[in-house]
């Protein structure tokens, strides 16, 4: 059965977009990054695929940690003996994965969805099974919608397909879930369609999280693994003993970590989470979906507080994933006009001696797996689905973004036809209110052109846009955007340039901003932001990027000076408060920065990894005459792996 169904939660709302193109580079773990424990494949696919820049996505740092009970669309798929449910509204996460003869949750479900700096367009929030493409990281559509429609099987097994125009790599990508009557697996087909005459880099990691004991083990078919740690080393370590502990236990670990295991060629591609018992979610695939990693938090203090923060008190959880490269710092490269397709499926594994010598429990493991799906059935049921991902949708169940519909008019305008896609159609009738502007420079070769107090509230990049805006009649707003495309471009003189002329037609923040991220001279920067905020004094984001640039400047009285001026609004948020502690321990007023750190600092959108929280306590009390022996836990995030 597919039905549509919705649950009600505590959810802390996203809140608007960031309207400032992100124009900083994405960072590159893999920059220094020692690798001489790669193989050549490996190298290759390290070298490839960087992504320079989030474009045409927008930051979501809008959001905050209250939340409020609302309603979250879902669809659902039910044999009687699996429920799943997915979030339309949320990348299509697989939210629950319900084992009905038991009664057992096999994925973690928190009992809220909090969002968190987790993902690359900021806005994260845990559980589930979630679907990754894009770049390192988790994707730009986490907290996006995606289309759904109602697909049927030659046998009559309805089928649930999920898909959207992924905008970073520009990809279509689907995915097929279906519930076979009497399957105590659920099968999830995925494909990933480069539609362009050239080579797109891909990354594709599904993320399961599971609930985490103190005796909860993860169990794969290897003996070594991969392990990346924050001193820049790639390691090939042996499995699962390692620096002195098991590291198959995640929850009897302090340290976080990821640790991606080496199968080998001819091992099933399975991965599994087994509580006390021996029982737990499996999850398995067909081979071209070739990596497996396992990722804790770590028992730390800072930890513990991830946890809590994304999921509530006491609701540890890990994960356990699998991805089309063997390491996430990896791309494979997709053929021109061309797709990558497998078959997931998971389900309740439930295995003999799974604490046993790790041997003896992995091939335990394998056997579980075996028994649920064997081999041969699921290169079967890939076979189908492989037939099936063609078909034509039946029904319409969500409706997802119009960036699909509206690349396909650009592209239709240079009589390209590819994305007219009967599988995964984007219809002229999901064009929505950011696509509206671009729409019109496609079918009349101008947009309109707002106020220049308006900040922009979407982008667009690419070659048909370029070509489309170079076209355009000269104003504030298509040289603005020009300049954005020539930057995405590499071309920075260019877009300085462009952004140059947008000034020339009207005086505007998002041009002056735009030249202050291209300034290399941090004094100079500063006075090109303190220019665009004094155009747009509100916008909590330029706020932010000019709060630091005078700090990055060495004017830390300026800083607290604009913070004296703020709403309160802007005045009481996290990151501004962080900033003012920092502006004050700069500036010497030690009894400012006190006052924020003993009232209490919260930074709603603090990265993981980020140290500025803890950085600040320290440099703090390591002024003279002050002994602080410890972090306080509350301030405790820094999370980094060994």
């Amino acid at each position: 059965m597919l039905s549509i169904s919705s649950v009600r939660l505590p959810v802390s709302p996203l809140g608007p977009e960031n309207p400032l193109p992100p124009l900083h580079t994405l960072t590159d773990p893999r920059g220094g990054l020692e690798t001489t424990a790669a193989d050549a494949e490996m190298a290759a696919q390290l070298a490839y695929g960087h992504a320079g820049s989030l474009l045409p996505y927008t930051f979501q740092d809008g959001y905050g940690r209250e939340r409020a009970e609302r309603e979250l669309k879902t669809a659902v798929l039910d044999n009687g003996v699996l429920r799943a449910e997915f979030l339309l509204e949320y990348g299509g996460r697989l939210r629950s994965l319900i084992h009905q003869p038991t009664g057992r949750e096999l994925l973690h479900r928190p009992p809220h969805l909090q969002l968190a700096n987790l993902g690359l367009r900021n806005a994260w929030f845990a559980g589930g099974v979630e679907w990754n493409l894009g770049t390192f990281g988790h994707t730009a559509l986490a907290c996006a919608p995606l289309h759904a429609a109602r697909v049927t099987r030659p046998d009559g097994v309805p089928v649930l397909r999920m898909y959207e125009w992924e905008r970073l790599r520009r990809l279509v990508y689907q995915i097929d879930a279906c519930l076979p009557p009497g399957s105590p697996v659920l099968l999830v087909h995925v494909r990933v369609y480069n539609p362009f005459p050239v080579d797109a880099p891909v990354y594709w990691w599904s993320n399961a999280a599971v609930p985490q004991t103190p005796g909860t083990r993860v169990l794969a078919p290897a003996s070594q693994a991969y392990h990346f740690s924050y001193d820049g080393r790639l390691r090939r370590v042996p499995v699962p003993s390692w620096q002195d502990s098991d590291q198959s236990y995640p929850g009897r670990n302090e340290q976080a970590a990821d640790f991606f295991y080496e199968l080998p060629d001819g091992e099933r591609r399975w991965i599994a989470a087994v509580d006390e018992s021996g029982a737990g979610l499996a999850q398995v695939s067909t081979d071209l979906l070739r990596g497996r990693k396992h990722f804790r938090w770590g028992a730390s203090p800072a930890g513990r507080n991830w946890q809590d923060w994304l999921s509530g008190p006491d609701r540890p959880y890990l994960e356990i994933q699998a991805g089309l490269a063997r390491t996430q710092l990896e791309h494979v490269r997709l053929a021109p006009r061309s797709a990558f397709s497998w078959t997931e499926a998971y389900g309740l594994a439930e295995v003999e001696d799974a604490h046993g010598e790790w041997e003896r429990a992995a091939a335990g493991a394998g056997e579980a797996v075996e028994r649920l799906i064997p081999r041969d059935r699921l290169a079967s049921e890939h076979e189908q689905a492989v037939r099936l991902a063609a078909a034509v949708p039946e029904e319409t169940l969500h409706v997802g973004s119009g960036w699909g519909a509206l690349e396909r008019r650009a592209l239709a305008k240079r009589r390209s036809r590819a994305l007219n896609l009967p599988a995964t159609p984007f219809a002229d009738t999901t064009i929505g209110r950011d696509q509206q502007s671009w729409l019109s420079l496609v079918r009349k070769g101008f947009i309109p052109t707002p106020a220049p107090a308006l900040p922009p509230s979407s982008y667009t990049v690419g070659p048909e846009w370029r070509a489309l805006l170079e076209a355009a009649e000269p104003t504030w707003f298509t040289r603005f955007h020009l300049g954005v495309n020539v930057y995405h471009d590499g071309d920075h003189d260019g877009a300085r340039a462009a952004w140059e002329e947008s000034l020339e037609c009207a005086p505007n923040a998002w041009a002056l901003r735009n030249l202050a991220v291209l300034e290399p001279e941090p004094g100079a920067a500063a006075e090109l932001y303190l220019k665009a905020h004094a155009l747009s004094p509100r916008l909590r984001p330029l706020t932010i990027e000019t709060l630091s640039a005078l700090l990055a400047g060495g004017r830390p009285a300026d800083a607290l000076a604009l913070i004296d001026k703020l709403g309160p609004a802007d005045r009481w948020h996290g990151r501004i408060r962080l900033l003012e502690c920092r502006a004050a321990l700069d500036g010497g007023d030690r009894a400012r920065a006190r006052r924020i750190l003993d009232t209490g600092l919260v930074v709603d959108d603090l990265r993981e990894g980020e140290d500025s929280l803890d950085a600040l306590w320290w440099d703090y009390h390591g002024q003279p005459h002050t002994h602080a022996s410890r972090l306080p836990c509350r301030y405790d995030y820094s999370v980094k792996q060994y």
